[in-house]
Formats: C-alpha cells, sequence, structure tokens
C-alpha cells in the first residue's frame, strides 16, 4: 500500500500519534486516532441514519482526532482530489 504521509498531531508526545495519511492506490484518506470512550463508542452505535443498520460493524472503527488537525486532514481531501482528476 502506497501511503504518502502528511502528517501528525503537532502536540504529540511519544506515546500519542495521531495521524493522517492518503492511500494513494485506492485514493483514500488514511487516520490514527485515539479510541473513543465507552460512552461515544456506544453513542456513535447507537447514532440513528436512515437506511443503515445501527451499529458500529466488526470491520469499522471509531476514532477521535484533534481538531488541531484539520489542516491536515483537508490536505488528505486536496491530495485524494487531484490524483482522482489525474
Amino acid at each position: 500500500m502506497p501511503l504518502l504521509f502528511i502528517g501528525i498531531d503537532p502536540d504529540t508526545g511519544k506515546a500519542d500519534s495521531p495521524t493522517v495519511w492518503v492511500d494513494q492506490e485506492k485514493q483514500e484518506l488514511v487516520f490514527q486516532g485515539w479510541k473513543p470512550g465507552p460512552e461515544l463508542q456506544a453513542e456513535c452505535a447507537a447514532f440513528d441514519v436512515p437506511g443503515h443498520a445501527t451499529g458500529v460493524p466488526d470491520d469499522e472503527a471509531v476514532i477521535r482526532i484533534p481538531a488541531r488537525m484539520v489542516h491536515m486532514i483537508r490536505e488528505a481531501c486536496d491530495v485524494v482530489e487531484r490524483s482522482a482528476v489525474q
């Protein structure tokens, strides 16, 4: 998988490292973030979206990314959009 590193949480220490990449081959955003606490996990799992089952499927995950990384997520979106046009 040819990952393109976009950025890491600028406030990261040696233990925490929310990160943003782009999978250039699949044109997907890839995130590493914090696992949610049980309350947030339950809230997300119970969220009702018309046309979709409730819950978080086993092959999906809820993650937390700090808002200070929004500019990295925008950059990753731009990379994916540019590669989709080419």
